[in-house]
Formats: C-alpha cells, sequence, structure tokens
C-alpha cells in the first residue's frame, strides 16, 4: 500500500485522487468539529466552499455552521468550534458547513474513490478504515492560509504510525511522509504543546478560542468516521 502525504490544499491537484482513498485532515478545526458532530448524533454534514453555496443549500431544519478568518459567520447558527457541537444541538439535523480551509480540501479530493476526514479525535479509527477499503492512500493536510500546519502534519504522522500496524499489507511512504511520521514520533506525548505552538493555535488563542485547541487534542477520543458521499459526510459503517 503506498501513502502519499500532501502538505496543504495548495499542494493538492484533483488528479493525484484517482483511484486512491483520500484521508482529509484538518485538526484546527474542521476536522475535528465534523466528527464531533456526527458522534453527537447530527444526521450529516454538507461540507461547500462560500457562505453563498451554504445558504442556497440550506432547507428547512438545516443548520449553518463555519467561519471565516477563524470567527463565526455572521447570521450562522454554529462557528467552527467543536463545543458548539453537542448533542442538543445537532441531534438528528443536518449541517451545511464552510470552512477556510477544511471544506475546500474535501471538495479538492473528490475524485478519490473514497473520501475520509480524520482529526487527532478518531485517527485510529480513520486509520483502519482506510487500510480496509484496500486502496493507495493520500492524506490531504488542509493546512492554514494554503500553507503548511503543524497540527495537521502531527495528525498524518499519527496516521501513518497507525496504518503501519493496520493490516499485513507492506506500507510504502513518501519522503514527506517519512517526515511527518518522525515528526509525530518525536512528539507523541506532546499532542496539546503542538496544536498550541502552531501558526493555527497561536491565531486560535490571540482571538481568546484556547478552548477550542484543546477540545481538539485528544487521541482517538472517538471512533466514529466520517465519508463522503453524493456531496454528504455521514458516519461510515463499522
Amino acid at each position: 500500500m503506498q501513502i502519499q502525504v500532501i502538505s496543504s490544499v495548495n499542494e493538492a491537484s484533483s488528479t493525484r485522487f484517482h483511484h486512491k482513498t483520500a484521508i482529509i485532515v484538518d485538526v484546527l478545526r474542521a476536522g475535528s468539529t465534523i466528527v464531533t458532530a456526527l458522534a453527537a448524533g447530527a444526521a450529516a454534514i454538507i461540507p461547500v466552499e462560500t457562505v453563498m453555496e451554504a445558504k442556497a443549500a440550506q432547507q428547512p431544519g438545516d443548520l449553518l455552521g463555519g467561519e471565516r478568518f477563524c470567527r463565526k459567520i455572521a447570521g450562522f447558527d454554529l462557528g467552527n468550534s467543536p463545543s458548539e457541537y453537542d448533542h442538543a444541538a445537532v441531534s438528528n439535523r443536518r449541517i451545511i458547513l464552510t470552512t477556510t480551509n477544511g471544506t475546500r480540501a474535501l471538495q479538492k479530493a473528490a475524485r478519490a474513490d473514497y473520501v475520509l476526514t480524520a482529526a487527532l479525535l478518531n485517527a485510529t479509527a480513520s486509520a483502519q478504515a482506510a487500510a480496509a477499503l484496500r486502496r493507495d492512500i493520500v492524506i490531504l493536510c488542509a493546512g492554514y492560509n494554503d500553507e503548511f500546519a503543524a497540527e495537521d502534519g502531527f495528525c498524518a504522522g499519527l496516521l501513518l504510525d497507525r496504518l503501519q500496524l493496520a493490516g499485513p499489507a507492506p506500507v510504502e511512504l513518501d519522503d514527506f511522509g517519512l517526515a511527518m511520521l518522525a515528526f509525530y514520533r518525536n512528539r507523541s506525548s506532546y499532542a496539546l504543546e503542538t496544536l498550541a505552538s502552531g501558526v493555527t493555535g497561536k491565531r486560535l488563542a490571540k482571538i481568546g478560542l484556547q478552548r477550542d485547541i484543546e477540545a481538539c487534542a485528544p487521541i482517538d477520543l472517538y471512533k466514529e468516521v466520517p465519508q463522503l458521499l453524493g456531496g454528504m459526510l455521514t458516519r461510515m459503517p463499522i
């Protein structure tokens, strides 16, 4: 099984995903928010790129969620903080979600045979699910402002660590993947510190969202694996 890791949305082209399984990583915060929402009972999440698309896609009963420049979009029901997506808020609801980086990454990978999302919160479950699909894998780090984000690289390394344990097929990594695996193994006991020290984490802390960093840092809190099918993210059957 060959695994490539792409450092940011800006480095990705749709042709790299053909006949592959794509794992989209956006630790701070869309990937963490998506898995939290599904674990809390959300019916589905519909990722779109723009605010206008979100409003156009909304049907009666749907919630609008998302952010621009790390802040909740005016007029939306929810922002992009995982803590907002609890059972009381999202159970049995569809959510139309637009974020600066994560939803763009999902659109970029749409030509893959399978598209999953991962965060620290569900890393092992995502790795096991991807391995079971028996395709070569592309891990796309969403990044921050079209550049590499340390927290996504850390999560990519965690996924690679788990993928090496997931099945009998030998795993072949590209050079960037080897670097991210080493990064994760060097920092594996310092997830929160790694998230907080990156550019995205510093930006969130500066605007008073330190609790979001803390909410995104636990490893393997959930077993849900979001899968993109027909333009909607739902729980992948286990």
